[in-house]
C-alpha cells in the first residue's frame, strides 16, 4: 500500500468546499473520481482541514492510499489531463507510510483579501471583498497584535460550533495594503469554523474607525461572538500554505 501526498490549488467559487457532501460537488469528491477512474480502484483522499463554500487554496494538502503500482509521474501526468480548470494538482509526491495530511499538519496559513478602492476591479471580483470606503491599515496593524498568540477565540467564531476547544494559537497576523489590495494574513496552530472571516469583519470595523484598535483586546477576552464584528464573505479567503 502506497501513500500519495498532493499539492492542489483550487478556485472554490463553484464548490461546496473541500469536504464530501449531498448538498452540492466538492473539491474532494471531484479528485476521488477522477483518480478512481486513473487507477481504477476506490479512493479516499484526506484533506488538511476543510474549506467552506466558496473559500479557495493555493496549496492545499491531502494524500491518498493505493494498492497500484502507476509511476507518480504518470499520477500527475493524468490529473493534469482530466482535472476541470478550476482545480490544479500542481505535485504528486511519495509519503511515507504513516503521513497524514490532517493529522500531521503543524501550522496554516489563511488569507483574507480586501479591494479596498472606490470601483472594483472586474478581475478581483471573484477573489476579493470590494470595499469602497477607506480603510485605515495602521489602525488594522495595531489592532491585530492583539489577536497573536495563545487565547480563547471564541468571540471570533461561529455561534453553532461543536469545537471541543476554542483555544488557539496565531502564530503570526499581518495586515497589508499594495495598491488597492490590502490582504490580512494569519497563521496558527489551528482555526475555528469561520475564524479568520471573522477576524477579517472585526478588522474592517477597525479600519473603518468603528471599532478603536485596542478594543479588540476586550473583546476577545469577552469571549462572546455577539462582540466582535461580522463574518465576511467566503469568496475573499484563500488557503495559502499548510506546514508540517
Amino acid at each position: 500500500m502506497r501513500t500519495i501526498k498532493l499539492t492542489i490549488a483550487y478556485d472554490g467559487t463553484d464548490y461546496c468546499g473541500w469536504q464530501r457532501q449531498e448538498n452540492g460537488l466538492s473539491v474532494q469528491e471531484v479528485l476521488e473520481k477522477k483518480l478512481r477512474k486513473i487507477l481504477g480502484e476506490k479512493i479516499t483522499v484526506t484533506g488538511s482541514g476543510r474549506t467552506d463554500s466558496g473559500v479557495h487554496a493555493r496549496a492545499q494538502i491531502a494524500h491518498f492510499k493505493t494498492t497500484k503500482e502507476m509511476p507518480l509521474r504518470n499520477i500527475y501526468r493524468a490529473l493534469i489531463a482530466h482535472m476541470p480548470a478550476d482545480i490544479a494538482v500542481i505535485r504528486v509526491a511519495q509519503a511515507g507510510a504513516g503521513f497524514d495530511a490532517q493529522r500531521d499538519a503543524r501550522q496554516k496559513k489563511y488569507r483574507y483579501t480586501i479591494y479596498n478602492d472606490q470601483v472594483m476591479s472586474p478581475f478581483l471580483r471573484r477573489y476579493a471583498l470590494h470595499i469602497p470606503y477607506r480603510l485605515d491599515v495602521n489602525k488594522m496593524n495595531a489592532a491585530a497584535r492583539y489577536l497573536a498568540g495563545r487565547h480563547d477565540f471564541a468571540s471570533f467564531q461561529n455561534a453553532h460550533s461543536s469545537a471541543k476547544t476554542s483555544v488557539r494559537t496565531i502564530q503570526k497576523i499581518t495586515v497589508r495594503k499594495k495598491g488597492a489590495a490590502i490582504t490580512v494574513d494569519v497563521a496558527a496552530d489551528g482555526f475555528l469554523y469561520n475564524m479568520v472571516r471573522s477576524i477579517a469583519g472585526t478588522l474592517i470595523e477597525v479600519g473603518r474607525g468603528k471599532i478603536a484598535p485596542d478594543d479588540v483586546l476586550d473583546i476577545l477576552n469577552k469571549k462572546d461572538r455577539a462582540c466582535a464584528g461580522p463574518t465576511v464573505p467566503p469568496h475573499g479567503l484563500a488557503l495559502m500554505r499548510v506546514y508540517y
